[in-house]
């Protein structure tokens, strides 16, 4: 860990004060781990807090300071650290087994709740997180709609594959970040948000556009709002142009209201990403939508219509 930077500020002298564990930790960790972290959001001015133990909306760090969480692991805790009935679901689970490479029952229970729940959902494929669900999302868009590009929107985030590791924090004028190839960002038409006219001129000057995918509820989950007027103008784009709109629910599914932010605005659309809450602060997502687009992953449907499936492996 590089030594810390000289500061006057008495908010970070009292941070250091309480925190010789984390500072020890991190100076540990920082010789395996790039920056000491193993996620870019742990990344904090002058180390991270190392949490200990966490219930309902408190953590307690290793050097026991009680703090109030107001992140809530990423949003995925809607019920809040190690509820009870999550707790107790999860510790009967795993005395059973955790991979068995094989089907489980409560996997159809499980996309049973998701279809009755989401709008759109009428059927659903699990995931292993939120980038993954994205991913598999532009991948069945394209594969139904026979075309390459793919609408999104400054500051949206979509987690971290190559087609959505610009355009967020920075790269607004498209161009790719580091390690992501200038073809495959040539295939993102990044737009500014509730821009309505700059969606309809995207689609006229272009008939390659397989989707639309975006934040329903807005940018940074939320701050910068999205209104249900524009939401319904790309509902209409879409249909007019036979192009896939996709919600990007991870952050909002279940939390704005049962049936996430689609329900909530009136909004349907063609597929629904979803993560976080999905899986009870546990790794996991979905991508879940029209029949006639998830066919693209049935086996059974491919097969009669002689086209080739989507594949769509994984150790989990």
């Amino acid at each position: 860990m590089p030594a810390l930077t000289p500061t006057n500020s008495p908010i970070v002298a009292a941070y250091v004060a309480r925190t010789p564990g984390s500072a020890a930790l991190h100076a540990e960790a920082s010789a395996f781990l790039p920056s000491g972290i193993a996620h870019d959001s742990r990344h904090t001015d002058p180390y991270p807090i190392y949490t200990r133990r966490a219930a309902g909306p408190r953590k307690w760090d290793v050097d026991g300071n009680e703090l109030v969480d107001f992140y809530g692991g990423h949003g995925a805790l809607l019920l809040g650290h190690c509820h009870p009935a999550v707790t107790e679901a999860a510790q009967r689970q795993l005395a059973l087994g955790t991979q068995f490479g094989s089907c489980h029952e409560l996997e159809i229970e499980w996309s049973r709740l998701v279809t009755q729940m989401i709008p759109c959902a009428e059927r659903v494929r699990f995931t292993s997180s939120g980038t993954e669900a994205t991913h598999m999302a532009l991948r069945l868009a394209r594969a139904y709609t026979g075309r390459r590009k793919v609408i999104r929107f400054q500051r949206h985030f979509h987690g971290w594959h190559d087609h959505m590791a610009f355009g967020v924090e920075n790269h607004f004028d498209g161009t790719p970040s580091p390690g992501v190839l200038d073809q495959v960002a040539r295939e993102v038409v990044l737009l500014p948000p509730n821009d309505i006219e700059a969606v309809r001129c995207a689609f006229a000057m272009d008939d390659d556009i397989a989707a639309v995918i975006l934040e329903p509820t807005g940018a940074s989950t939320g701050l910068v709002p999205t209104g249900a007027e524009f939401l319904r103008g790309l509902r209409q784009v879409t249909r007019d142009h036979g192009a896939v709109l996709i919600f990007d629910e991870v952050v909002t599914g279940f939390r704005i209201s049962p049936g996430g932010a689609q329900q909530a605005l009136g909004v349907t659309p063609d597929l629904t990403t979803l993560a976080k809450i999905l899986a009870g602060g546990l790794p996991g997502g979905a991508v879940c939508g029209r029949k006639d687009i998830l066919d693209w992953i049935d086996f059974e449907v491919s097969a009669a219509k002689g086209r080739e499936k989507i594949r769509h492996q994984g150790t989990y």
